[in-house]
């Protein structure tokens, strides 16, 4: 090795794979899927990041009211957990609530060809548990 980059087309494209051969292998270390709530039912919301503590109050509160709404909270992305295509594959509906345009819900229909809901802020401001609780209701309603 000398440390030389290389601009050899063939090389290029084993490297390439063996990136992502090694992103792919991190797959089996991710803990298995957490559903709060019911594992499978009417309709799951999917979360990550800044999203957590209203997707879980909103669900919970409407738990309690008899709502049957589950929720998984992703902490990987890339690679996804090995399990998410089962757990969503449980549920009728699939909401996605999103601090952006709704790039998890793009790789979620993409990767497991679900109809996921997306439910996008991009105002800056975090979401408020009555947004989550009503869009949870109209996807709910149909």
């Amino acid at each position: 090795m000398t440390g030389n980059i290389s601009y050899d087309p063939l090389n290029h494209e084993r490297m390439t794979l063996a990136r992502a051969r090694k992103v792919e292998a991190v797959q089996q270390d991710i803990p298995p899927t957490l559903v709060r709530g019911e594992p499978t039912g009417d309709l799951v919301v999917v979360g990550w990041g800044s999203t957590f503590g209203a997707i879980a109050a909103a669900v919970e509160e409407l738990r309690n009211h008899g709502t049957r709404v589950s929720h998984v909270h992703l902490r990987y992305l890339n690679p996804l957990p090995a399990d998410l295509g089962t757990v969503l594959a449980g549920f009728k509906k699939i909401l996605v609530p999103e601090m952006n345009t709704g790039q998890l819900r793009m790789i979620l229909r993409a990767t497991y060809l679900v109809d996921a809901v997306g439910l996008n802020k991009i105002q800056g401001q975090p979401f408020k548990v009555t947004e989550i609780a009503d869009a949870i209701r109209r996807v709910l309603e149909g």
